[in-house]
């Protein structure tokens, strides 16, 4: 098909001349807003420690994807609501459409890999570090992009072109009148959905359950008269220390501050794992937000070619598409939003500050993205979390109690400058 075929389809003639002007001005100005937002975030990303963890690998790819998006598709795009058709012939059309499928791909791939990081961090925190390992995490990013662009290629049912009847570059139907459209809607947007629906649905369970133990197990220590309770746990070798000094009618001066310096540096502990829960929460709310967006953006334009494939409503199509180009830019709004550290990450990169000066307390305390891999502090926050959950144990099963914080100390070794906190 020749450049001068395109030409002789202008089916922009049901749209009036105002709307295709706002539908320009919009996806102009969403595609400077996309790239501005997601260069910076990269940069921000990378150049701030503090804010690298394995969810920041799968944001930066995502931001990537965003990137190109806003880079080679949305000027075409812009041009065509500014000349009525497309008129940059067949090679660009094949393009365009191979980049726009494989950039929705890729986003929506990699929100489903921070979704499932954040399940296994919830839920399955004992086999996280065996899966985020830094290769693991790399085969997964690139997995994304070669599922989501080869997917494409062997395009067995139909053919990239321009649509003249929605006039835009699309999958056409072959000369059966077969797509390949129904098939990548259900692999590529149907399934990744599913999948995000489900980890979310088992993460609020998780917590839940979680919340509801740590509540019981708060009025079960209410209830404890208080000559019974302790500053020191009765099972450490500080108390047995302190009880044997007492009864030798020794001075237990010395006893007593190592308590209150336990005890202080239990507090510290706990200060730093209830800020850490409270950062991977707020990072997986931040990813749900996301997911929503993202669905809330392709919604309309599907609606619009499922219910007005005539095109008699052209106003519900340039919603539809404004809605699309939105995907691209709308991330960084709600990094933006929903998470302090990314903001202060943004500061150090428009106002050039050293990056040293981000305060600690990013998405997760240990869960630092570095060039030798990635710790898992924050697994260890997890398991300090349940310890907490779980109900008090008889004397009996403290053995085991403690046979099981062995397990977890062995499977997370301690690193310099960090404390197990046993609660």
């Amino acid at each position: 098909m020749s450049a001068a075929s395109f030409t002789l389809h202008p089916v922009f003639h049901r749209f009036s001349r105002p709307l295709l002007t706002f539908a320009a001005i919009a996806t102009i100005t969403i595609m400077v807003t996309g790239i501005v937002g997601n260069l910076l975030t990269i940069v921000a990303l990378l150049r701030c420690p503090k804010v690298r963890n394995v969810a920041a690998a799968f944001i930066i790819s995502l931001c990537i994807a965003d990137c190109l998006f806003c880079i080679i598709v949305l000027p075409f795009n812009a041009m065509r609501f500014i000349q009525g058709t497309w008129m940059h012939g067949e090679t660009l059309c094949t393009l365009i459409t191979f980049m726009q499928y494989g950039s929705v791909g890729v986003s929506l791939l990699c929100i489903t890999m921070i979704s499932i990081n954040r399940y296994i961090m919830i839920a399955h925190y004992s086999i996280y570090p065996k899966v985020y390992k830094t290769s693991w995490i790399m085969v997964m990013i690139v997995a994304c992009w070669l599922f989501s662009y080869g997917f494409q290629l062997p395009t067995l049912f139909g053919k990239f072109g321009y649509n003249t009847q929605l006039g835009t570059c699309s999958i056409l139907p072959d000369d059966e009148g077969r797509s390949s459209k129904t098939a990548m809607f259900i692999i590529a947007f149907i399934i990744p959905c599913m999948i995000i629906v489900i980890c979310y649905s088992r993460i609020f369970c998780v917590v839940h359950k979680s919340d509801k133990r740590m509540k019981n197990h708060s009025k079960s220590q209410c209830n404890i008269p208080n000559n019974l309770r302790s500053a020191v746990d009765p099972a450490s070798p500080l108390s047995a220390g302190s009880s044997s000094s007492a009864n030798n009618n020794s001075i237990s001066y010395t006893a007593s501050s190592s308590a209150v310096k336990v005890a202080g540096a239990r507090t510290a502990a706990d200060t730093r794992d209830a800020k850490a829960r409270r950062n991977e929460w707020r990072i997986t709310k931040m990813v749900l937000a996301i997911f929503l967006s993202f669905v809330m953006c392709y919604l309309p334009i599907t609606i619009s070619k499922i219910v007005d494939k005539n095109v008699s409503v052209p106003v519900l199509h340039i919603i539809g598409y404004i809605m699309l180009y939105l995907s691209a830019c709308i991330n960084p709004i709600i990094y933006v939003i929903m998470n302090k550290q990314y903001r202060q990450a943004y500061k150090t990169v428009i106002f050039c500050k050293p990056s040293r000066l981000l305060g600690f307390g990013g998405s997760s305390v240990g869960e630092k993205w570095k060039d030798i891999g990635y710790s898992y502090n924050h697994s260890r926050t997890m398991v300090s979390q349940v310890s907490i959950a779980e109900p008090e144990s008889p004397p009996s099963s403290r053995l085991r109690q403690g046979n099981r914080i062995d397990r977890c100390r062995n499977a997370f070794p301690l690193q310099p400058g960090v404390m197990w906190t046993v609660l």
